[in-house]
């Protein structure tokens, strides 16, 4: 048995679950709603605040969907209590970020600025002009922007300049050497 997909999910109070016979997910609470189409070949069941995910058999197939069924709900319920967020850092002189409205406004050493709009779900926040806080309640779509804005200007190994997230560290490469 998988150790992650036996693990029981306890529902936490305020947060609604909803699985139908075909498997498709909708999760409630307090920060909004989340659907999705889970894997029709997994056995989900809800009792007593608990969900349960089962698989019907030990092929190598349903043994990877275990563990990943039940990590997509569990991550469902968690987006939905308390939302998930990604910290990115800018480094490089005169690279900087502004938030205009809904548009993110980055000067990344470019002859012009880079402006993206937050897609529905996700919002940016700028306390500083060198730090961009990711937020939303799909862990997949945070993600997933949070790395559309790191590939705008990855980190260089020279310098080190660019975007990066929070904690990443980065292998920096000897430049020239004179004689």
């Amino acid at each position: 048995m998988s150790r992650i997909g036996r693990k029981p999910i306890t529902i936490p109070d305020g947060v609604e679950v909803k699985i139908d016979d075909k498997n498709y997910a909708q999760v409630k609470g307090p920060k909004g709603s989340l659907n999705f189409q889970l894997s029709t070949e997994m056995d989900i069941k809800i009792e007593d605040s608990v969900i349960i995910v089962n698989r019907p058999s030990d092929s190598k197939k349903h043994k990877s969907l275990h563990g990943l069924t039940r990590t997509l709900i569990a991550n469902m319920i968690e987006g939905v209590l308390n939302g998930y967020s990604k910290t990115l850092e800018i480094e490089g002189t005169g690279y900087r970020a502004q938030k205009q409205g809904k548009k993110l406004s980055l000067n990344l050493g470019f002859s012009h600025p880079v402006e993206i709009e937050d897609p529905e779900g996700i919002e940016t926040e700028v306390p500083q002009p060198n730090r961009i806080i990711v937020k939303g309640i799909d862990k997949q779509r945070v993600g997933n922007y949070a790395a559309n804005i790191r590939f705008l200007r990855a980190p260089e190994p020279y310098k080190g300049k660019g975007i990066r997230y929070s904690g990443e560290v980065v292998r920096r490469k000897v430049g020239k050497t004179g004689k």
